[in-house]
């Protein structure tokens, strides 16, 4: 019994030190709560609404572009830019704010930024400043049963002109402002200012950026042309950031990674290459609350400027064919105004025939309106014309392989006369003649012959004013053979757009199928013909003519060309279905034509030592004004290649609409002097090459003597 009271008496004060041990632990845990209900539970509160799905991407310097020899064609210049990155969520009214704070810092009054201003833009800025006032124009009946945007819209459209009449120079450049913050999409810069921002602005806005929510002071880049307008329509051009991708292709782009204000390539290389030049975007992912407040940064991935392109057209000879060009349709149209009045434009394309690498491109066109010469290079691909006699290889090359003529064949060129037709003719009557002197003086009557014969007519001399019945098929059996040249297909070169010029199709009428076989019925352009008479030179083979030689990765300094990324290797689309004798036949010809007395150039290319071959062209063209003729013209060309034995440049040069009677041979003067200039270059760059090497062994040897000594 004893013991029982004493161990009755203990019972209580364990009870009671347990209930202080919890006590003290419920004391803590109420502490704790309390620290974290008062003093951190905002922080917490964020921690627990923050949300790491927002990324968005910052787009980084385009590609550079430099030409074959290394020179930079173009770059990129940096300029001052302030941006806007609005957070989820912002509103109008918070845009306003922002845009009325930063008028105070940077000016947006010059005209071209206040005429882009709208009268919405307008409506929008009145509204935000009078909004109890413009919501209570509409009733509440009014608005049963309309959308949030309907009553929006409709408020707007009853604010009237005089209330938006009389805004301040400074309440415009608010409206400016805001303009382009409201284009700005969620996490996403947006350009609001990078022409001629000055570097006050930019300091200031910078110094100020913690009053400017989502505004940032930061470099954008702008394209920049070393050499000026220099193959500008080729190089082609950027969009703006106002213009961004292109519309109607939005979902392409987005797909790709771009956002809706990414300027892009919009013609030319730019876009042709757009993959390669974009670069690599830096994306930041951003941590947000909820409601759209950013708490927190992180760049995920390091942005990356484009690749470079290394072309392979040479600049400097670039330069110096253009000036040939228009030196040379300036004395054209110069010397005989009148006779003249309708020429307008000239053509040349300067290519290596083995590798298909375009060495120069080149197009003038001379506006009489402001009496001034542009650079319109794009029209050797996208203007075709008839090419005259330079395509009669193509046709002697298309008789021999139909098996309608021989090598060594004779026709007697005299005038052939059928009914309902007509008279067809040489420029002169020539006789006797055989192939490489139907080539070499350009007898068309010997091409007529050619023609009829494919179509199944194969009397000869052709009775005068006899009737003819042909198979129209003879056309396409010309355009098969034709088009294995690359004449009126596609040459495959890398650029957006090329025509492929008129096809004239399949008629009954005999006269327009010999004209085909002088060129005078389908049309090419300069890059086809060039391409063509390439694919004579190089033994048959057709190669892909492309401007872009190698991409290089961007170099980290921003100067100088970085490693090889990917080099571009010839590729030959078709070997022409011809043997290599007859094609040996028609080069034979082509030499005649420019060395041998009696050659229709070799006025112009007898006594070069580079030992050229080639084929001139006339084409009777017409100009028409509403459905009237205007005036009757000629287009000249030329086609030729060098040296004639082992080919490394082949060229091509179209002028359309010269005057009936003029005596200025154009093309001639332009082919003598394209080729004199290249091979000029090269011999004085081979020395040059020579003179280095020779100082670098003179060095060289300096060194190790001083060394022995």
């Amino acid at each position: 019994m004893k013991k029982k009271k004493k161990k009755k008496a203990q019972l209580p004060f364990r009870i009671n030190i347990l209930f202080f041990v919890v006590f003290l632990l419920f004391s803590v845990l109420i502490l704790q709560l309390g620290v974290v209900q008062i003093l951190n539970g905002e922080d917490f509160q964020q921690e627990i609404e923050r949300t790491n799905l927002d990324t968005t991407k910052i787009p980084v310097p385009r590609g550079k572009i430099y030409d074959r020899n290394g020179n930079l064609v173009v770059d990129n210049e940096a300029m001052y830019s302030i941006t806007y990155t609005p957070p989820k969520g912002v509103q109008a009214e918070d845009r306003l704010k922002v845009a009325e704070k930063l008028a105070e810092y940077i000016s947006m009054d010059d005209e071209d930024t206040l005429k882009r201003v709208t009268e919405r833009n307008k409506k929008e800025y009145w509204y935000l400043k009078n909004k109890d006032r413009a919501d209570s124009r509409l009733s509440e009946e009014q608005k049963e049963g309309m959308s949030n945007a309907e009553v929006y819209n409709e408020t707007l459209d009853l604010i009237t002109e005089e209330e938006i009449s009389d805004f301040s120079k400074q309440e415009m450049e608010v409206i400016a402002i805001k303009r382009e913050l409201d284009k700005a999409y969620s996490l996403t810069p947006q350009i609001v200012k990078n022409d001629n921002v000055t570097a006050k602005e930019y300091a200031v806005v910078a110094e100020n950026l913690n009053e400017l929510p989502g505004i940032n002071a930061t470099t954008d880049w702008d394209r920049d042309y070393p050499y000026g307008s220099t193959l500008s329509s080729l190089l082609g051009s950027i969009s703006t950031q106002d213009q961004g991708i292109p519309a109607g292709e939005e979902d392409a782009y987005l797909t790709k990674g771009y956002s809706r204000n990414d300027r892009v390539g919009r013609s030319g290389l730019e876009l042709q290459y757009e993959d390669l030049l974009r670069g690599r975007k830096e994306q930041i992912q951003y941590t947000t609350t909820k409601s759209g407040t950013v708490v927190g940064t992180e760049t995920i991935v390091q942005g990356e400027r484009g690749k470079d392109l290394v072309l392979t057209i040479d600049m400097d000879y670039q330069e110096e064919v253009d000036k040939i060009v228009q030196e040379e349709l300036q004395s054209a149209i110069s010397q005989q105004p009148y006779e003249n009045r309708h020429l307008s434009n000239a053509y040349a394309v300067v290519m290596n025939p083995r590798t298909g690498e375009l060495l120069a491109v080149s197009g003038i066109h001379y506006d009489r309106d402001k009496n001034e010469y542009n650079e319109a290079a794009f029209m050797t691909l996208s203007n075709a014309h008839e090419a005259g006699s330079t395509v009669k290889g193509a046709t002697v090359l298309s008789g021999y392989e139909s098996g309608v003529i021989t090598p060594g064949q004779r026709f007697f060129d005299n005038p052939i006369r059928i009914q309902s037709t007509p008279v067809k003719k040489s420029y002169s009557n020539m006789g006797y003649v055989d192939d490489l002197t139907a080539l070499k003086r350009s007898s068309n009557v010997y091409m007529f012959y050619i023609a009829l014969r494919m179509g199944g007519e194969t009397r000869h001399p052709f009775p005068d004013g006899n009737t003819t019945s042909f198979d129209p098929n003879a056309f396409q059996d010309l355009r098969n053979y034709f088009n294995q040249f690359g004449l009126g297909v596609s040459t495959g070169i890398d650029f957006p757009y090329e025509s492929t010029g008129y096809n004239g199709g399949i008629t009954r009428d005999a006269g327009n199928l010999m004209d085909f076989a002088i060129g005078q019925f389908d049309t090419y352009t300069t890059m086809q013909l060039a391409q063509y008479i390439a694919t004579i030179a190089n033994d048959g083979y057709r190669v892909r003519p492309h401007f872009l030689k190698e991409v290089r990765e961007p170099e980290a300094s921003m100067d100088g060309i970085g490693p090889l990324h990917r080099s571009i290797n010839t590729e030959v689309l078709n070997r022409i279905q011809m043997s290599q004798s007859n094609i040996e036949r028609v080069q034979e010809g082509f030499r005649q034509v420019f060395q041998d007395t009696g050659g229709t150039a070799a006025n112009y290319f007898r006594s070069k030592d580079y030992r050229p071959a080639g084929k001139t062209g006339t084409a009777e063209t017409a100009i028409y004004e509403n459905g009237e003729l205007l005036a009757d013209t000629y287009s000249l060309s030329l086609v030729g290649y060098a040296p004639f034995d082992e080919p490394e440049v082949a060229f091509a040069i179209v002028i359309p609409h010269v005057g009936t009677s003029n005596n200025y041979s154009i093309n001639n003067r332009i082919g003598e002097r394209i080729l004199d200039a290249y091979f000029d270059m090269k011999k004085e760059r081979d020395q040059t090459s020579v003179n280095e090497e020779e100082e670098e062994e003179e060095e060289e040897e300096s060194n190790d003597e001083e060394n022995e000594a």
